[in-house]
């Protein structure tokens, strides 16, 4: 254990955290009775108050499970002891069970790379972190799953480049020492694919999962992501390209494409993304991860506005699919 999550763990201990929360086997892999995924929300995607968002997300959309990802205007992985214990405590008050650290590790430049054009435009979600600063991001990131009793991280795997050809077997060894160094503390490492970073489709994240073959490097399944390409079809294409048993988490959205290349974000259910036929395919699969809305569109006004109707959006996709959660 580095210095860094040895002191960060002692600060725990010193506020009653270490224990963490029990474990995700213990609470088994379903979201509710009957259904296979974890169905959940990202808690930003609801609200920066993370008790409002804990109660409309146990409250009012009936789940049992939260991705974290922001709050209180801060990036998870800037929050304070005391801000964990208060969520911790807030988790708990809703017996909200945690899927994963929503992390921005690896959502960086990539050294010696042209600078991509992604860089000083995209949303951080409250996160600024340069390349030298990825691997204390790491080891802080390992802390949070003790904190909030999951087994699972986020990540990316940098801006996007126009040719990412030269820099990319450098890309894959970092992402494999990262796989590692969670390997010794029992951690998955997802990996997002990212319309801004360099594995944005299901063509490009089968290929980078064929690269780096560590059984606890897996995907962060995104078709809306992938959706945002001109002309690709996540589902099935993308999806059928994927190694099933990688898939260790998976978001939901939904997107339009307009001309030009350009895009927008939907309620789930109204873009082009095909969530019923990728529900039935997920069972199908066996997949009991999470299933978790993100729902990045804003149509209705607000973040709380827009994310109950595209909740209702993927609930009703879920039901077409035959799929009772």
């Amino acid at each position: 254990m580095t210095a860094s999550r040895r002191d960060f763990l002692t600060g725990l201990a010193a506020t009653g955290l270490a224990a963490g929360l029990p474990s995700q086997a213990a609470y088994g892999a379903q979201s509710s009775a009957g259904c296979p995924f974890r169905l959940s929300v990202i808690n930003d995607e609801i609200s920066q108050d993370f008790e409002h968002s804990c109660e409309v997300a146990s409250k009012d959309f009936g789940l049992q499970w939260i991705e974290l990802r922001g709050m209180w205007d801060k990036n998870i992985t800037d929050l304070d002891e005391k801000q964990i214990a208060e969520a911790r405590n807030i988790l708990d008050k809703y017996k909200l069970r945690v899927t994963d650290i929503a992390s921005p590790l690896f959502k960086t430049d990539w050294p010696g790379a042209p600078l991509s054009k992604e860089s000083p435009k995209r949303d951080q979600f409250h996160a600024s972190f340069d390349f030298k600063q990825q691997d204390a991001l790491l080891e802080h990131c390992i802390g949070l799953t003790k904190a909030f009793g999951t087994d699972r991280i986020r990540c990316f795997d940098f801006w996007r480049l126009e040719d990412p050809k030269p820099y990319r077997e450098g890309m894959n060894q970092k992402l494999r020492e990262a796989a590692e160094v969670c390997a010794k503390s029992n951690v998955i490492l997802l990996l997002e694919n990212e319309m801004a970073c360099n594995t944005g489709t299901g063509e490009e994240a089968a290929a980078v999962l064929a690269a780096i073959p560590n059984k606890n490097f897996m995907l962060n399944w995104d078709p809306g992501n992938a959706g945002t390409f001109p002309g690709n079809v996540p589902y099935p294409n993308g999806y059928d390209l994927l190694p099933k048993e990688r898939i260790g988490h998976c978001h939901c959205k939904d997107v339009k494409r307009e001309a030009g290349g350009k895009y927008e974000w939907e309620p789930v259910g109204g873009g082009i993304i095909d969530w019923v036929g990728q529900f039935r395919a997920l069972e199908h699969q066996g997949y009991h991860y999470a299933v978790s809305l993100e729902t990045h569109w804003r149509g209705a006004g607000t973040p709380e506005a827009s994310t109950r109707i595209s909740m209702q959006g993927l609930k009703d996709a879920l039901k077409k699919a035959g799929i009772a959660c």
